[in-house]
């Protein structure tokens, strides 16, 4: 039987949802029709696109590499139908965000992206690292911003800044100033932590650095956005831990120290696949120098605001990464 447009998003919707019912709602349709039209593609094509499990789907390594190309076909006949009509093809650009970097990374980040192609457009979605990881390597987002490195073989590290975990205290805290803290410093005090299920890794490793100085946090609020969390501490409801980065956010009530204590993981770093994956990259030359510049920028104003004469403490020095040059990766 011949492929037809219809096969490749159904094929599309449910890698996207992981689940037929899922893919079904979304698509407005029955889950029977929708699982005959996924078995003629599959036989059409003469191998498994997915693994069937209780809970859902996974891809196969054979429909991990038919989705980006299917993204692509599907995006080119829309665009071809726009350029028939008389409209501009619209260029899309989907993007994951870890919740922490909402605030800080995300909207620097589209504003460079926009200097680049003004007319590009972005589907947003909030993901913890590792679902990222994932995503990117199945073609669901095209660039990501996680806490993690990775030696993921389809995936590469477009730009990379430390931003380790700071202590967050009340403007008002009685606290020693200059130098770094000790964490051990704060074993009695009330914690205001991120809400864990938005962003596991972020709290498991607030709580491990915990563990690292030898005390079990008490936590006795819980936000679901890192501007909560500041909010909450600059009320003097608890300390908490939050990115470097953080102290860029308005929060005039909060101040934040750097922690004397090795941290693993301490990164911010923007992801994309590498060549060959099926699928055009949109983005130029002159816009990923643009975003290297932007992540060094950020680490540069992060570093400056946490020496700032109204902050606590100064940041603890490490080495300072040479300027990076966008290239192709």
């Amino acid at each position: 039987m011949n492929i037809e447009m219809r096969h490749l998003r159904y094929f599309i919707a449910v890698a996207e949802a992981g689940n037929l019912s899922r893919a079904a709602q979304k698509l407005f349709i029955a889950q029977p029709p929708l699982s005959v039209q996924i078995r003629q593609l599959e036989a059409a094509l003469g191998t498994p696109l997915f693994v069937r499990h209780p809970k859902g789907v996974h891809l196969t390594e054979a429909g991990e590499a038919l989705l980006p190309e299917a993204r692509a076909l599907v995006d080119r006949v829309g665009g071809l139908r726009a350029w028939i009509a008389g409209a501009t093809p619209t260029r899309r650009l989907s993007l994951g965000f870890v919740p922490s970097a909402g605030s800080t990374v995300l909207p620097q980040l589209l504003a460079a992206l926009r200097a680049d192609d003004p007319g590009l457009q972005f589907e947003l979605r909030e993901m913890i690292s590792s679902e990222q990881i994932d995503a990117l390597a199945s073609g669901q987002i095209d660039l990501g911003i996680a806490r993690a490195d990775t030696r993921h073989p389809r995936i590469a590290t477009v730009a990379r800044i430390l931003d380790p975990f700071c202590v967050a205290v009340a403007a008002a805290h009685r606290t020693p100033r200059g130098g770094a803290a000790d964490l051990r410093e704060y074993a009695e005090a009330d914690f205001v932590a991120f809400t864990r299920h938005r962003g596991p890794a972020y709290f498991d490793q607030a709580i491990h650095l915990c563990a690292q100085a030898g005390f079990s946090p008490r936590i006795r609020y819980e936000a679901s956005t890192v501007h909560g969390v500041l909010d909450l501490v600059g009320a003097g409801l608890g300390v908490a831990l939050v990115p470097a980065s953080c102290v860029l956010l308005a929060a005039p009530r909060v101040r934040l120290r750097p922690l004397a204590m090795t941290q693993k993981s301490a990164v911010l770093t923007l992801l994309r696949r590498k060549p060959g994956s099926g699928i055009p990259w949109l983005i130029g030359e002159d816009g990923l120098q643009r975003i290297v510049d932007m992540f060094e920028n950020l680490r540069e104003r992060t570093a400056a605001r946490l020496d700032a004469p109204g902050n606590i403490g100064t940041t603890q020095r490490t080495a300072t990464p040479r300027r990076r040059t966008a290239q192709t990766l």
